[in-house]
């Protein structure tokens, strides 16, 4: 793939760092149940889904510089 064709898709960059993992219990389970009231109410799948694995993970993202 030439750089025109990778213009859309998400490449990883060298120094960044993501992180993803779960957070402690319950902290999961308050996520977990909060995206169950959500739908439950009626609200829209692709706002309480994604708001929900926002509180379920923790998701850090780290950048290193370079020293020169």
């Amino acid at each position: 793939m030439n750089r025109a064709q990778l213009e859309g898709f998400m490449v990883p960059r060298v120094g960044v760092t993501v992180d993803i993992h779960p957070h402690d219990l319950p902290i999961a389970l308050i996520g977990a149940a909060g995206s169950a009231l959500a739908l439950w109410a009626d609200a829209p799948a692709e706002i309480a889904v994604p708001v929900a694995l926002l509180i379920v993970l923790d998701i850090r993202v780290r950048r290193r510089h370079r020293r020169t």
